[in-house]
């Protein structure tokens, strides 16, 4: 009967940890010890196991005392939920504190402690360190399951080492070793982020000979890197397979394509796109607003996008300096110089970093013809950075403004900013082009002085 209400008792707090409502799960602990109904190792397991989810290891540890106060002696699942804990939040230190602690108590670390020391390794870029935990699974008798392979296969790509995660890849098809899915998708991710396309594509290849059928994960993977690495005709063929296959896309890979057509000048496939997205019913966050308000400053309508920045702000989402750039960059390009400069003041107000807006709009109304406005905006301006300098210098040099520009960027190299390559080399190829060679060379020396005096 008494284990019947202890099992009782953990199937209510259970339901509690789930619900995040910790403090009634606590609540029926003490009711419970009043009833006569004592927990068990079961009980404060689940608890530590919420702590750690939703709290903090500190306070997850709190309840392993506890434990030990009652005479409940901790085991491997108490431990593994608080490596679990500690490696979700990288704190490695702690980690090995707690599988020290663990073999010190003499509870004997199981293929799942294993692997989330592994993880943590991997987490902190340490693959040395989590392969000697691999070794040490194998040296204690026990199996590596698909986890510990994953875990190994995804820690290896993510350090750099795609080679020894292929290698492994191929060992474990050797050996007969039954794949699943994720490891393929977490292999073919791996690739494509180390642009390592002719590879991923094989990988792709014999998925499909394993008898699986490529997911959205898959896909996505594939079509991420595409137009990452300016592959956009095979990135529009992958989006186009996916769509024949009815995948359902996440909003990365949504904004991802419409930015593509945006940038290829095919508007209306953009909205399409996007139209798609909203209609999907996938929940947007700042960078599909984004995404969407890039496109109607695009088209020159500006009025759905301030009507969009207040429909995100309805949300509940705050936009950020992207969001009043691409604003700004939209007003500038309408010809709109005091509005652009309104909403510019407009951003100062509410605390949010304007200079990369500040550029936006110095680079626009010079390339608008305004360049008196232009200096004007440059010399009123508190905060510079070298990109702030840089569209100067540019700017100066379309108009054959040698002089100006020179004397622009040994202001920004004595000022201690770092120049920007592309600035430095348009000057002094000008200079050169116009027949001031001695110029050029005055100033490279200049620059170089002052690079030198700063260090």
């Amino acid at each position: 009967m008494t284990r019947l209400c202890t099992r009782l008792l953990n199937i209510c707090i259970n339901s509690f940890c789930k619900l995040k409502r910790l403090d009634k799960a606590e609540a029926v602990i003490i009711d419970g010890i009043r009833l006569g109904v004592l927990p068990n190792v079961v009980t404060y397991n689940t608890l530590v196991d919420a702590y750690t989810r939703f709290i903090g290891i500190d306070e997850a540890y709190k309840v392993v005392v506890r434990m030990q106060i009652a005479g409940i002696r901790p085991n491997v699942i108490t431990y593994n939920s608080l490596l679990a804990g500690a490696s979700r939040r990288c704190q490695l230190s702690r980690s090995l504190d707690l599988f020290e602690e663990m073999l010190r108590l003499g509870i004997s670390p199981d293929l799942w402690s294993y692997n989330t020391l592994m993880n943590c390794f991997f987490r902190l870029g340490k693959p040395d360190e989590a392969y000697r935990v691999f070794r040490d699974i194998i040296l204690n008798n026990l199996r590596p399951d698909e986890t510990s392979f994953n875990t190994l296969i995804n820690g290896l790509c993510k350090n750099g080492y795609t080679n020894n995660a292929l290698m492994l890849y191929r060992n474990l098809k050797r050996h007969g070793w039954k794949l699943e899915l994720v490891t393929y998708n977490i292999l073919i991710d791996g690739l494509c982020k180390a642009g390592r396309l002719k590879a991923a594509r094989r990988i792709l290849h014999e998925l499909a000979e394993s008898g699986y059928e490529p997911d959205a994960f898959t896909y996505t993977s594939v079509l991420k890197f595409c137009f990452s690495c300016g592959e956009i005709d095979e990135g529009f063929e992958v989006f186009k397979k996916m769509k024949s296959e009815g995948y359902m896309f996440d909003a990365f890979a949504y904004c991802t394509v419409a930015g593509a057509f945006a940038k290829r000048g095919m508007l209306k496939e953009a909205n399409d796109c996007l139209e798609e997205m909203l209609n999907s019913g996938v929940e947007l966050d700042i960078v599909c607003y984004n995404t969407i308000m890039n496109l109607y400053c695009k088209e020159g309508n500006l009025e759905a996008a301030y009507k969009l920045l207040d429909m995100m702000e309805k949300e509940g989402l705050v936009g950020d300096t992207y969001t009043h750039t691409i604003l700004i960059d939209g007003l500038c390009k309408a010809g709109d110089f005091e509005g652009a400069h309104r909403h510019l003041e407009y951003v100062g107000s509410i605390g949010i970093p304007n200079l990369a807006a500040f550029n936006s709009l110095l680079d626009r109304i010079y390339k608008t013809g305004h360049s008196q406005t232009a200096v004007k905006l440059f010399k009123s301006m508190k905060m510079k950075d070298e990109f702030t300098y840089s569209s100067m210098v540019h700017n100066l040099c379309k108009e054959r403004k040698f002089r100006s520009a020179s004397r622009l960027l040994l202001s920004c190299a004595k000022n201690g900013m770092k120049l920007l390559k592309s600035a430095e080399r348009a000057v002094i190829r000008g200079l050169r082009d116009s027949g001031s060679r001695i110029g050029a060379r005055n100033l490279q020396s200049k620059i170089r002085l002052a690079k030198f005096l700063r260090y």
